[in-house]
């Protein structure tokens, strides 16, 4: 195999975390949705919650772009 092939099969396996990380946000949204749809008075108790979910599973996404990047580019 040859060593460009190598890092784009590398670099798409490393970019498979993407398709988690749509799932695991849309999942925070939708929980987040719900539940102040349920109770609209604890809106100012989830919502900070649900804000640093997404930031901590949009951490991840960029995580994984970041390492096809390196497989990509060195």
């Amino acid at each position: 195999m040859e060593v460009a092939a190598a890092k784009a099969l590398g670099a798409g396996i490393a970019v498979i975390a993407l398709f988690g990380v749509g799932l695991g946000i849309g999942n925070i949204f939708s929980a987040l949705i719900n539940s102040v749809a349920r109770n609209p008075s604890a809106r100012d108790a989830v919502f900070p919650i649900g804000i640093l979910g997404f930031a901590l599973t949009e951490a991840v996404a960029l995580f994984a772009l970041l390492i096809a990047f390196l497989i990509l580019f060195t």
